[in-house]
């Protein structure tokens, strides 16, 4: 008896399963009932717009009145002020950055003679070096960097006619 009770109930499951699917498959799907379609008009899209219903996207309004010619913003890059400044930080930023290697350079050759020497590693710097060779490469590609910024500058000001004399702080 038992055994017809789960030979029946197995039956009954493959076929509530088989007949999902069918089921399914015969309801109407949404947006494909071609019997009430609609063809909007402009006039349609006017009045859903005015009520807030639709968004139109993309559109350019024939209202707007065309703008005469609005006057170029003003570029940093033409006057020479400017990069008499951005040399002058950067020159600034390469001789902190020369001085702070040549103290490490210099503590490295203490510290190998036995010299005394006070103080520690900062470590509220960041990136020092876990060997003495490794915090010579950070500081000396820190320096490069700042060159390389500095180069960068002296050739956007070659390219827009700065005279040379500007960005050593010259006037001519």
């Amino acid at each position: 008896m038992n055994r017809c009770l789960t030979f029946s109930l197995a039956v009954f499951i493959a076929l509530s399963t088989l007949a999902i699917p069918l089921r399914a498959a015969r309801k109407p799907r949404a947006g494909t009932d071609s019997q009430n379609g609609m063809v909007w008009t402009n006039d349609d899209l006017a009045r859903l717009h005015l009520r807030g219903l639709i968004c139109i996207v993309g559109q350019m309004n024939e209202e707007t009145p065309k703008s005469v010619s609005t006057p170029a913003p003003y570029v940093e890059t033409q006057n020479p002020t400017w990069y008499a400044g951005q040399a002058a930080e950067l020159r600034d930023e390469l001789e902190r950055r020369k001085a702070r290697l040549g103290r490490y350079r210099q503590a490295i050759e203490d510290a190998k003679n036995l010299k005394t020497i006070a103080g520690g590693i900062n470590l509220d710097e960041g990136d020092i070096g876990i060997t003495p060779e490794a915090g010579i490469k950070i500081l000396q590609n820190r320096v490069n960097e700042t060159e390389s910024e500095l180069d960068t500058l002296e050739d956007l000001a070659r390219r827009n006619d700065i005279p040379p004399g500007t960005l050593r702080g010259q006037s001519e």
